[in-house]
């Protein structure tokens, strides 16, 4: 299926986002009048306490849930405008994805959890061998190509994670809470490997964490409370750089 992509402007928009949920008789107010927009190749940290909409946040703009009220743009496209067969296209062809649980497949080897995506697209094995083959070199795993998920660390699962997110050329990365689950010292790597990978590629990741030792990390970071946008701010000029240099 085709899908048009759009020209310059936001790579995504959230318009008076709101998303709320009903439990029994109780309403429960995810998010509130959200208004976001992310950039091509934008490197940016959703942040907040636990049950302050960051999960609903990546969510919608991973196009795997959709508003209560408001839109989401994505590629210069209302999400709600499209069919489910075409919102899954779209997200199939321009999102990735990277989940603080890994979720790779425990029967698959590094190399195959990576092909996977672009197999499942109807690529040849060929070209998803070569394709995953250059994200795994990427991430720094070529030693590791054979290895099935319980004989890898839990930063190198996290590795193959984003390999597998990357693998199809996304135009953004969704990762959500993609530290959770790792030691301070592999959280800071795998953050400094997503940040590199962005600023290579020109990929916009978006991440989001509780944990505010990363914030130094990202470009801009968008603070959530109670559903709410409270903060969104860029990181000062040429402060990244010095910060890129100990890493």
């Amino acid at each position: 299926m085709s899908i048009a992509l759009a020209g310059p402007g936001p790579l995504l928009e959230m318009r008076g986002v709101n998303k709320h949920y009903l439990m029994g008789e109780s309403r429960i107010d995810a998010l509130k009048a959200v208004n976001v927009q992310i950039e091509p190749g934008e490197f940016v940290a959703v942040w907040g306490p636990s049950g302050s909409g960051k999960s609903t946040f990546c969510n919608l703009i991973g196009l795997l849930d959709a508003p209560s009220s408001g839109s989401v743009h994505f590629l210069g496209q209302n999400a709600a405008m499209l069919s489910d067969d075409q919102r899954s296209a779209l997200r199939n062809r321009a999102i990735g994805f990277v989940f603080q649980g890994f979720n790779l497949i425990p029967v698959l080897s590094a190399l195959e959890n990576v092909m996977l995506p672009l197999q499942v697209g109807q690529a040849s094995a060929q070209a998803a061998r070569v394709a995953a083959l250059s994200r795994l070199a990427e991430v720094g795993l070529t030693s590791h190509l054979a290895h099935r998920p319980a004989k890898l660390s839990g930063g190198q699962q996290q590795r193959v994670a984003i390999a597998r997110a990357l693998v199809g050329s996304p135009a953004l990365v969704v990762a959500d809470e993609p530290t959770a689950n790792l030691d301070s010292d592999n959280a800071l790597k795998v953050i400094a490997l997503m940040r590199s990978i962005s600023k290579s590629d020109g990929t916009a990741f978006v991440f989001s964490t509780h944990d505010e030792r990363l914030l130094e990390r990202v470009d801009r970071r968008i603070m959530l409370h109670d559903g709410a946008v409270v903060e969104d701010r860029k990181a000062p000029a040429g402060a990244l750089a010095l910060r890129g240099k100990s890493c």
